[in-house]
């Protein structure tokens, strides 16, 4: 299956090329966030505190049993190499494990895993610590992005270029082995480098930091936050020091380091993908509005992955509109969404490999059409 505008594939169950990279309808939609939250049954929109932590322990019960395996067999079990191969799949069977337990706390930043504020934060701010993310300074930015997704002026993430900030490197690297090169640099540093730097964020006329408690990305009365999820990390890493001191660098980055390497690439590939694909256009403040903006992005099958991960991107267009719907009613909301929604529904089956080598080769800036005098842009790729 391909992607594109329609919400469902011919009768071939095929796509042309043309088909997969149709524009998605731009125009207000003839239907209201109302109409789309009758269609979908009731308790779609139920939180239980007990099935949320259900898929929770669930996940760290699998990383524990993942991590007693790997530090109790692989070198007392396998010569080399084939402890090194054993080594490699386990770091990255657990990054997949460790990026679902990444999405259920992920709930926690939408108050999607229960009905109640304080245990939100505190899961929020044990699960995403653990793996090194600020919780409450990514909540606020995060909800920030929801709160103005596809907004040219004030999105807050995965921001377009305009052609005239195209800067010579990007033309450099314009052809197959530099696609792959951004790519690998992307997914493995993109995450870290978004949270210290702002890389790819929304532009502020400071230095802008998920640390800083004075970033312009908070207000007053949020700086306090901030400092908690500071010292929340530094205890983190303390503990990780501890650890590299008792058991050696090695062994703390074979069970740690590398699957969290994974969990930042996956976080920003599906993140990338389901927001950025042919097809979807920009707004800027002369046609932006919360709808329309939240209908752009596109739902993705990653297979089996889509169980691990909770169904965060095969339900996406569902949790941009009803972010507060938990994820495990994603895909039924999704189907009852559906038959409103109708060509403004987008979904691309394309293979993951394929989409992010098509993504990184046609979506390098935007641009309105020529002669357009509404606000609308497009992706372009020609210099």
């Amino acid at each position: 299956m391909g992607a594109g505008g329609r919400m469902s594939d011919p009768p071939s169950g095929k796509k042309t090329a043309a088909e997969a990279l149709k524009r998605a309808p731009h125009e207000k939609p003839p239907f209201t966030i109302g109409d789309l939250k009758k269609a979908i049954p009731a308790h779609c929109f139920q939180k239980s505190l007990v099935t949320s932590f259900r898929y929770l322990i669930q996940d760290l019960f699998m990383a524990y049993a993942l991590f007693y395996v790997a530090t109790n067999y692989i070198d007392q079990y396998l010569p080399t190499p084939f402890n090194y191969v054993a080594w490699a799949a386990y770091i990255a069977v657990q990054g997949c494990v460790l990026t679902g337990a990444w999405v259920v706390g992920h709930e926690c930043d939408h108050d999607a895993f229960s009905n109640y504020n304080w245990i939100n934060d505190l899961v929020g701010l044990v699960v995403h610590s653990s793996l090194l993310v600020p919780y409450f300074s990514w909540k606020i930015s995060h909800r920030r992005h929801h709160a103005n997704t596809q907004s040219l002026e004030n999105d807050e993430v995965y921001v377009p270029r305009f052609k005239s900030n195209i800067r010579n490197y990007y033309k450099l690297l314009n052809n197959p082995p530099g696609r792959v090169l951004v790519w690998l640099t992307t997914l493995l540093i993109g995450f870290p480098l978004y949270l210290m730097f702002n890389v790819s964020g929304h532009k502020y006329e400071r230095w802008t930091s998920h640390y800083d408690p004075h970033s312009p990305l908070y207000s007053d009365r949020e700086r306090k936050e901030i400092i908690v999820s500071d010292i929340a990390i530094l205890a983190v890493i303390y503990d990780l020091y501890q650890l590299v001191l008792a058991k050696g660098f090695a062994w703390v980055f074979c069970v740690y380091g590398g699957p969290l390497l994974v969990v930042n690439g996956w976080f920003v590939l599906y993140t990338i993908l389901n927001h950025t694909h042919p097809s979807l256009p920009y707004y800027d403040s002369t046609e932006w509005d919360w709808l329309r903006g939240a209908l752009c992005t596109v739902d993705r099958d990653y297979g089996i992955l889509n169980k691990v991960f909770h169904n965060v991107c095969n339900a996406h267009v569902c949790h941009h509109i009803f972010s507060m719907i938990p994820h495990y009613h994603g895909l039924e909301s999704t189907e009852a969404m559906k038959p409103i929604l109708g060509e403004y529904y987008q979904y691309d089956g394309t293979p993951i490999l394929k989409a992010m080598y098509r993504e990184m080769k046609e979506c390098i800036y935007v641009e309105k059409d020529e002669g357009e005098t509404k606000g609308v842009y497009w992706y372009r790729n020609k210099f």
